[in-house]
């Protein structure tokens, strides 16, 4: 029956078909955006699985971070280190194996390093979000083994401007009582495209239902608030080009401002600041073997401060660097093979990136660090016209050096004599997609990754305040290595689509933070700390996503019902003991209502209890929440602008992150009920 789906199998879209959350019904006859991570050869079809987050959806569900902006996606949760520091999780990975880039560029920080550092992407100026759930190592690096978040602006615009045109955006409201607004302004002509924008936002610390935190004296007290996660935030850029028929050359010059309270330290508050200046071009429609060449380079300056209370800077994080990136296309080859007669086309790119860490201060638990890598790649692909087969290498020399205790600020050694080490990771991955019959799709990718280990991972020795441990390096690690196995069914007819993907990662030396079974340490001031390690062990990781919209109603007033649920399992191959804060299974079913210019939703998201913890780390309850989503487009003086309201949480669920840090998550529920609203206005 047209539109019914199969009961056999819910099945998978590829990422041209990634749904896009939020309360506007998808039009079957609109066209499909083209992904742009992971995608040099600028085909709308990938093997490995992805979701793009735009448009009204991006708008309605922005929230103070990345991490709450992608979290309830097809299996990307965040780390919840309170509402500011929130990195995205996907399938269960997070930290630097989950690359976080800025148009496609290198997001130079310090957020790897620890829960509670924010990232310094602000989702109010980002205008489309793309998320590669899975291994991305082959075009990204080894931070990418997990997946990719690239967030994307129009700081340098890629297109001629015409004219004048911009936004305003004004958010109020939600648990942090936020108050929020930006602008972005664009202009051009003569081959010239100018773009700039602007942003502020102030929260107070976020109101949860009432629970019993914890005390500094072991004690328990009521509260209905996290102490201490108030933030304030304000930035922008500007950005120019030079554009013409067969491509751009442009900049922009951004500025991220952050201070936020840190929920682990009632009295700590982070101080951070980050420039950033971009290079940007592409030069299409070149005569000889290549048709496309493309270049993009950046540096950063990024600095993250932890004031006390009376003001006095305890540590100081400093971060300089940039990356490089040059990827040529060569013209497509024709291959005569029968039914699969089709074209070659591929990619070959080299990359580079450079980063100075400096942690000063007496808190601070890893040396000073100089980390350069350089890489080369190569991605070729056979498309027919059913299907292609995509296969790829790269390669990378990697060196981290150590100043060790040359620069440390305590009064006694701590990192030893400075030391470096080298490290030459590979990755190739095998991948495909196949169109069984104009509505079914099978994809599959296989991908063997190396990482090579973070400067925290080899030189962390020390207190680390913000979870309350001792975290302890091995300057012997080595490189961490797996084999993935993605596997997806996908079936879509007109509006009425279905996913269903499997996957399953199996690592010969997975680098985790684990009991090092010393004895705690103790304090000075009495308190004990217990002491953890990085050490790989032989790990297994293994999940499945499944995501479908069925309409109910079509013609004047539109009607869907859509659903997502992903599950991922992580268990240490040599103990059998789970895998550290591993989101459990989740489930989310939504009803989206649409008509004429009004937009309603209804969801209900369930998260399960996670018993599947390590050995004496506390599990997380279960919890069921309902939110509202409603939105209204409309003319302001001829102008198009869009109304929304989201009421999250209508229930006052008390509610805890199984992903985050065990010694946070206590002190940092999700929020409770909550009202907010906005307008944009576009012209």
């Amino acid at each position: 029956m047209k539109h019914a789906l199969p009961a056999a199998l819910v099945a998978a879209c590829t990422s041209a078909w990634a749904q896009t959350p939020g309360p506007a019904i998808p039009d079957a006859a609109a066209p499909q955006s083209v992904l742009i991570t992971g995608n040099p050869l600028g085909s709308a079809e990938l093997a490995t699985p992805a979701s793009v987050l735009s448009g009204d959806a991006l708008v309605q569900r922005r929230g103070s971070s990345l991490g709450d902006t992608l979290s309830g996606l097809p299996g990307v949760s965040s780390s919840w280190f309170g509402p500011n520091a929130n990195r995205p999780v996907i399938r269960g990975q997070d930290g630097d194996r989950i690359r976080l880039l800025s148009n496609a560029g290198a997001s130079l920080d310090a957020s790897g390093l620890s829960a509670d550092h924010a990232v310094p992407i602000d989702p109010l100026v980002i205008e489309r979000i793309e998320v590669l759930r899975g291994p991305a190592a082959l075009l990204y690096g080894g931070s990418a083994v997990g997946g990719v978040v690239n967030a994307i602006d129009n700081r340098i615009p890629k297109a001629a401007i015409d004219g004048l045109g911009g936004a305003l955006e004004t958010r109020l409201g939600g648990a942090a009582a936020e108050r929020a607004a930006s602008a972005l302004l664009e202009t051009g002509g003569g081959g010239w495209a100018w773009h700039a924008d602007a942003f502020a936002r102030r929260t107070s610390d976020t109101r949860v239902p009432e629970f019993q935190r914890p005390q500094a004296d072991g004690s328990r007290q009521a509260s209905r608030r996290i102490v201490n996660s108030a933030s304030q935030a304000e930035g922008g850029a500007v950005g120019a080009a030079k554009v013409w028929n067969q491509g751009f050359l442009g900049l922009s010059l951004d500025r991220f401002r952050n201070d936020y309270g840190s929920v682990a330290e009632d009295e700590v508050s982070i101080r951070m600041r980050r420039d950033r200046l971009a290079l940007a071009g592409e030069w299409r429609g070149l005569a000889g073997p290549f048709s496309t060449l493309r270049a993009q380079a950046s540096h950063t300056h990024y600095q993250h401060q932890e004031v006390t209370g009376d003001g006095v800077v305890g540590t100081t994080f400093n971060n300089q660097g940039g990356d490089v990136r040059l990827e040529v296309v060569h013209r497509a080859l024709p291959l005569a093979l029968g039914a699969m007669a089709g074209e070659l086309e591929g990619t070959l790119g080299l990359q580079g990136e450079t980063s100075r860490f400096s942690a000063l201060g007496e808190e601070a638990f890893v040396p000073s660090t100089q980390t350069r890598q350089t890489a080369v790649f190569a991605l070729e692909r056979w498309r027919w016209r059913d299907g292609h087969i995509s296969a790829g290498i790269r390669a990378e020399q990697v060196l981290v050096e150590s100043t060790g205790d040359t620069d440390n600020q305590a009064t006694t050694a701590r990192f030893g004599p400075a030391r470096q080490r080298r490290f030459a990771p590979r990755s190739a991955a095998l991948g495909g997609v196949l169109q069984l019959s104009p509505t079914w799709q099978a994809s599959a990718n296989l991908s063997l990754t190396e990482r090579a280990p973070t400067s925290y991972e080899l030189f962390a020795n020390g207190v680390h305040a913000a979870t309350g441990t001792v975290e302890v390096g091995n300057p012997a690690q080595a490189l961490e290595r797996g084999r993935n196995l993605d596997l997806a069914l996908a079936w879509r007819d007109g509006a009425a689509h279905a996913r269903v993907s499997v996957f399953a990662h199996r690592f010969s030396n997975y680098i985790v933070l684990t009991d090092s079974g010393r004895p705690d340490q103790v304090q000075a001031d009495g308190n004990r700390l217990p002491v953890l390690a990085f050490v790989g062990v032989a790990a297994r990781l293994r999940g499945l996503e499944f995501e479908a919209s069925q309409p109910l109603l079509t013609g004047t007033t539109r009607l869907a019902l859509d659903g997502k649920l992903d599950l991922v399992q992580g268990q240490d191959l040599a103990t059998g003991n789970a895998l550290p804060r591993l989101p459990p299974l989740r489930a989310t079913l939504g009803l989206d209502l649409a008509r004429a210019a009004f937009t309603a939703r209804i969801e209900l998201q369930n998260a399960q209890a996670q018993r599947r913890v390590p050995p004496g780390e506390p599990g997380t309850p279960g919890w069921t929440m309902v939110h509202l989503l409603a939105s209204q487009r409309l003319t302001l003086g001829g102008q198009d602008a869009l109304l929304f309201l989201r009421l999250a949480n209508a229930g006052n669920r008390l509610a805890f992150n199984a992903a985050t840090t065990a010694t946070v998550r206590a002190l940092a529920p999700l929020p409770g009920r909550n009202l907010s609203g906005g307008l944009r206005l576009s012209f």
